[in-house]
């Protein structure tokens, strides 16, 4: 493990770095060593893999903190497997490590460290919501706007929770780390547990003068009305994340997210299976003898298509390229069309004359399923 580089410095940030700040160096370094971006370069692909390992820690608050605490060892859990490592036996002596959550219920609060920082950079969270669009809408896309209640930083204090002209004190007791350490001796030796500092709440500093706007939380509640560009082709139920519109975050943690789902109203006509679209056409017994042309409503609108003669009821035809965009914007799916042949009803004396009149001018061979199915059945 020692030919290992520190992952700080593979992605080239300072062991304080915010969140956004490895984010970013991630992006960066990421595309630049990409393999599309250097094929056949086992170098680069090496370096990938190597950018990604240290992402994958550094972005996990839990892991980042054992890594901060332990090191390598804190996060692999091969490494030091034999005496005295994390992972191993006691050795001379204790390092509990993953022990925390053990012990944590037995001694309050965390142990070895495992507990983030409550006066660290802390991202808020995210805000749900549902918004209504119409199947039209769903379909090419819309803006909406969306009013949620949401907390924002303070604009009297910038989020420190002091009146104006006031400074937060670092808390003496534990030096603004939000932090006591406890060492307590029990059989099994002398055990180490970490827990919030009771004089400050576990913040690392104390507000002797609150702000007057906030009191003292840096954080206020407001109500925020937010637009939503609606994405062509999104379905019923799909989410879309709008970052940083969530809660604030606190200690100059980045805002959460405003997740909002889409609900699509159902169509009176239309029915939607992925990027297809259906729909059914009434036609009549005449147009469906002699054929005809028709007027089929498409979601852009009515188009004509023109059926053949002897067309049956249930026969399906489709209208390429009519049904909905693809939500990456690549190409529409196609329309299908189901005909139904309407039986008229209510017919009066001359027109049943006339109908049976018809009816004995046709053979058996203008009815071939009716007499093939019949003919099946035959004892």
């Amino acid at each position: 493990m020692a030919d290992k580089r520190d992952y700080y410095e593979i992605l080239g940030v300072s062991k304080g770095a915010s969140e956004d700040e490895i984010k970013k160096a991630y992006k960066k370094l990421a595309r630049k060593y990409h393999p599309d971006m250097n094929p056949d370069d086992k170098a680069a692909e090496e370096k990938f893999k190597e950018i990604n390992e240290a992402n994958e820690i550094l972005s996990d608050p839990e892991k980042k903190s054992r890594y901060d605490q332990f090191g390598f060892a804190g996060v692999d859990p091969n490494y030091g497997a034999g005496a005295g490592g994390p992972g191993g036996g006691f050795g001379g002596g204790f390092d509990f490590g993953d022990l925390g959550d053990i012990f944590g219920s037995f001694f309050g609060g965390g142990f070895g460290g495992g507990q983030q920082r409550r006066n660290g950079p802390q991202r808020g969270e995210s805000i749900r919501a549902s918004v209504s669009v119409t199947f039209i809408e769903a379909a090419f896309g819309c803006e909406k706007q969306i009013t949620v209640d949401r907390s924002e930083e303070c604009s009297t204090c910038h989020g420190n929770g002091c009146a104006p002209g006031t400074t937060p004190e670092v808390c003496p007791t534990c030096r603004g780390t939000g932090t006591v350490q406890v060492r307590r001796q029990t059989p099994m030796g002398v055990f180490a547990s970490t827990s919030p500092c009771s004089k400050c709440g576990g913040t690392g500093k104390i507000v002797h003068q609150p702000c007057p706007a906030c009191q003292g939380n840096g954080r206020v509640r407001k109500r925020k009305t937010i637009k939503i560009s609606i994405p062509a082709g999104i379905d019923n139920g799909q989410t879309i994340s709008l970052r940083g519109q969530g809660h604030a975050g606190k200690n100059g943690g980045s805002s959460g997210d405003l997740l909002v789902t889409v609900m699509v109203q159902p169509h009176e006509i239309f029915r939607r299976e992925d990027t297809a679209v259906f729909c059914e056409a009434p036609i009549t017994f005449t147009q469906a003898v002699l054929g005809a042309e028709l007027e089929i409503p498409t979601i852009d609108g009515k188009v004509k298509y023109n059926i053949p003669e002897g067309t049956q009821t249930g026969t399906v035809f489709r209208l390429k390229g009519k049904g909905i965009p693809a939500l990456n914007g690549r190409g529409r799916g196609d329309q299908y069309v189901t005909v139904v042949v309407e039986t008229p009803r209510g017919l009066n004396k001359e027109q049943k004359e006339a109908l049976r009149k018809f009816s004995e001018t046709l053979g058996e061979g203008n009815y071939e399923k009716q007499k093939s199915f019949f003919k099946k059945f035959k004892l």
